[in-house]
C-alpha cells in the first residue's frame, strides 16, 4: 500500500510539473518570463514562450515516463524520484528562459 501511495505522489508531481508548464504557455496578461519585457514585446515574447513549451514537450513526458519506469523497477526511491523530476523541471526550464532570450534578441 506505501508503494502505490508514493506512485501515486510521483504521478502528481509529474502532472504537476508538466501543469506548470502548459500555465507558463497560456497567454495571461504577461507570462513570468516576459515580464520583464517592454510592453510592446511581451506578446511577442508569450507567443515564443508557448513554441517553446511545445517543443519540449514531448522531453518532458518521456522523461517523466522513463523515470516512472525507473521507480517501478526499484533502480530509485521515492525521494530520488522526486528530487531528479524537481531537477529536470529546473534545468529545462532554464534551458527554456536561455532559448527565450535568444529568440528574443533575435526579434
Amino acid at each position: 500500500m506505501n508503494q502505490s501511495w508514493w506512485n501515486l505522489a510521483a504521478v502528481i508531481v509529474c502532472v504537476t510539473g508538466m501543469t506548470s508548464v502548459s500555465l507558463a504557455a497560456a497567454p495571461p496578461a504577461v507570462t513570468p518570463p516576459c515580464d520583464k519585457y517592454p510592453p510592446a514585446k511581451q506578446s511577442r515574447c508569450a507567443e515564443i514562450w508557448k513554441e517553446l513549451n511545445q517543443e519540449d514537450g514531448p522531453l518532458v513526458a518521456q522523461f517523466g515516463l522513463d523515470q516512472q519506469k525507473r521507480r517501478e523497477e526499484g533502480k530509485i526511491t521515492a525521494q530520488q524520484h522526486l528530487g531528479e523530476n524537481m531537477a529536470f523541471i529546473k534545468q529545462s526550464t532554464e534551458k527554456r528562459i536561455e532559448r527565450l532570450k535568444e529568440r528574443m534578441a533575435k526579434e
